[in-house]
């Protein structure tokens, strides 16, 4: 009995132990950038570093502006996209979708779940980057010639195109998230609204998306997290221009993940380039943990009121 015991204290600490060690892994990886990005935040102050775009390694400038718009462009885009197509699928396969299709769609989303990021790049390239360049931006040009349609950049790698890609990508997450938020709605919520005179669509409208908004939401920011961290991808198709600030969807947009891919290892030689790549790796860290945090806190405050 007493060898029993030990184990199940010996098994109880071992596995807070470990879970310990794998929350500690982000603080860990937040301090290690930290660190190493420390010279960089002291030659010029984190304010500077955020809001200026005069982005010159040479010349010791290392204004991030322009990248974190460029990021917040494409991750926009990418949200506008999928988020409607992706609730609505959700719907779908939740509500209205026979059985025997439900099961037959939902092993395709879980594939597309786990392809790899550069095969959605190559797809971006082959299928996605003519598509804005030889029909969605002349149709633009001709038809809606104003902000943010109006673009000089004809080669089609733009944040469009690195949005469109990104959307790709988000549709699984946010599909996946929001059917099984749509499932734990009780049947009686639905029986209450059919009851009552409500058609089908009226019954999930009003009263199943009603109860699953706190869910909804945290499935949007969880795809939002995935979108603004994504690297190969938007590297890919995206542009990465230097030039400046992204003016329209069409425009080449440089957003974090692809400057730290792209330049961490170049230029080393430079005073302080590689700290000023890794504060943007920690800015793109904190981001992306916010993100993920607000995200599941508002899942587990949903699954707690349902209980």
């Amino acid at each position: 009995m007493a060898f029993r015991r030990l184990i199940d204290n010996l098994s109880r600490r071992g596995m807070v132990g470990l879970c310990w060690f794998a929350l500690s892994l982000a603080f860990l990886i937040a301090l290690g950038l930290l660190l190493r990005a420390w010279p960089v935040i002291a030659g010029a102050s984190p304010a500077k570093l955020l809001f200026s775009a005069a982005w010159h390694p040479t010349n010791g400038e290392f204004g991030l502006a322009a990248f974190i718009i460029g990021t917040f462009w494409v991750t926009a885009i990418a949200i506008i996209l999928a988020v409607p197509l992706s609730i609505l699928t959700a719907v779908y396969l939740a509500e209205f979708a026979p059985k025997k299709v439900a099961a037959l769609i939902r092993p395709v989303i879980d594939l597309l779940a786990g392809i790899s990021p550069v095969i959605f790049g190559v797809f971006g390239l082959l299928v996605i980057v003519p598509l804005v360049r030889d029909w969605l931006m002349p149709f633009c040009q001709q038809w809606l010639p104003f902000f943010p349609f109006r673009s000089d950049n004809y080669t089609g790698f733009s944040a469009l195109a690195g949005g469109i890609v990104l959307a790709i990508m988000v549709f699984p997450i946010i599909i996946s998230v929001v059917e099984e938020v749509l499932r734990t709605v009780p049947a009686e919520i639905r029986e209450a609204a059919l009851s009552l005179g409500a058609t089908r669509w009226e019954a999930v409208k009003l009263a199943v998306l009603r109860r699953a908004r706190p869910g909804i939401i945290a499935a949007v920011i969880l795809g939002l997290s995935r979108a603004f961290g994504e690297t190969m991808a938007v590297l890919m198709v995206a542009g990465c221009s230097l030039q400046s600030f992204p003016q329209s969807f069409f425009d080449p947009a440089y957003p974090l993940p692809a400057l730290i891919a792209n330049t961490y290892g170049e230029m080393m030689s430079v005073p302080l380039y590689d700290a000023a790549v890794l504060f943007a790796a920690l800015i793109l860290l904190l981001v992306t943990i916010g993100f993920n945090m607000v995200g599941w806190g508002i899942l587990l405050r949903s699954a707690r009121s349902d209980a």
